[in-house]
């Protein structure tokens, strides 16, 4: 059997598992509409099944919530999840006033909407996180993404457009919303090996969904959204990153898990979608805004290292290597004491 390479090539792209089977899933739609009529069955659920496949996702993603996290994982995790959401809410508030519900629908700022902002500010990337903080940070400080993997899905978004005083949800929605990340917590904590089942599928599911949600796109506002999508991914790493990491700094961290927690979850463009299901006043916005938030993955996945690396440099530890055992035999072998 060969090794084409299709995964590592894929990966290459900063969130790649997303961004690449939405675009070709943009494509597909754009040059072929009429795939899903033509073949149906199977061919034709994937085309509009994100939904359904979301929620499995949002089970196997809750599964890997430790009820058990450390005090200082959950204050540190806790900390860096209040203030991104916090910060989501308070620009959730001022765009509310001036957009509402609608995007904006002429000019350089065509698509940009309440929900796109909302949505690309409240999520991290955990991948991203856990492997800036193993190079970077100290390793119970990855442990923190554990915590803050409950941004994951429309929920928080909810309350955040509720905050803002925009069109409301039902309680029943809001609870169904955060339902499936529940069931997966309870199962993943009940037993380790559901745990360790279901998050390895949780990763599997990202480029089906994303692909289901290109679908509904259309192309030319991907392109169009190209400039405005880089300006919001810029805009997620400082307007995010500067209170994350004064907040690090506030729990006995150095601000460089803040800066690493600047970023935008490949998940977070199905927030839209979501959101659009649950109420229809946010029908408009959801299209351009899974575009834009997108497009912020890219731009946060390059960004965000960029940031944590010059932060790690200025603020950070040094990194003392761990001591392999030859290390330790040759040491106790020459009388020289051990390490503190």
């Amino acid at each position: 059997m060969g090794n084409v390479g299709i995964k590592r090539a894929i990966e290459r792209v900063p969130g790649g598992m997303m961004v690449v089977p939405l675009l070709v899933g943009a494509i597909v739609a754009t040059l072929f509409p009429t795939t899903p009529k033509v073949f149906g069955s199977f061919t034709g659920a994937l085309f509009t099944g994100a939904l359904p496949i979301l929620a499995v996702f949002y089970v196997c993603m809750g599964a890997s919530i430790d009820f058990r996290a450390t005090p200082y994982i959950v204050k540190k995790g806790g900390t860096l999840l209040a203030v991104k959401v916090l910060v989501a809410m308070i620009l959730g508030v001022v765009f509310g006033r001036f957009l509402g519900e609608a995007p904006v629908s002429a000019g350089f700022f065509t698509g940009l909407s309440t929900l796109a902002v909302v949505a690309a500010m409240n999520d991290t990337n955990g991948g991203l996180y856990m492997a800036l903080m193993g190079q970077y940070g100290r390793p119970r400080d990855v442990g923190a993404y554990t915590v803050m993997c409950l941004e994951s899905g429309p929920f928080l978004t909810m309350v955040t457009l509720g905050v803002a005083g925009l069109s409301a949800f039902p309680w029943q929605t809001m609870v169904g919303s955060i339902l499936p990340l529940l069931v997966g917590m309870i199962l993943g904590n009940l037993d380790r090996q559901m745990r360790e089942f279901l998050g390895r599928a949780a990763p599997v599911m990202i480029p089906f969904f994303a692909f289901a949600l290109g679908t509904g796109l259309d192309f030319g506002k991907i392109w169009q959204a190209g400039l405005l999508g880089i300006g919001l991914g810029v805009a997620v790493v400082v307007v995010t990153g500067i209170p994350l990491f004064f907040a690090d700094r506030l729990t006995g961290g150095t601000g460089v898990a803040g800066v690493a927690a600047s970023s935008t979850a490949g998940n977070a463009a199905a927030v839209p979608a979501l959101i659009a299901a649950a109420n229809p006043a946010y029908a408009d916005a959801a299209g351009p805004a899974t575009v834009l938030v997108a497009a912020t993955v890219v731009v946060t996945a390059i960004l965000t290292p960029l940031a944590t690396a010059w932060a790690a440099r200025r603020f950070g530890e040094p990194v003392v290597p761990e001591e392999t055992a030859s290390d330790a035999a040759a040491r106790r072998d020459a009388g020289l004491p051990g390490r503190a």
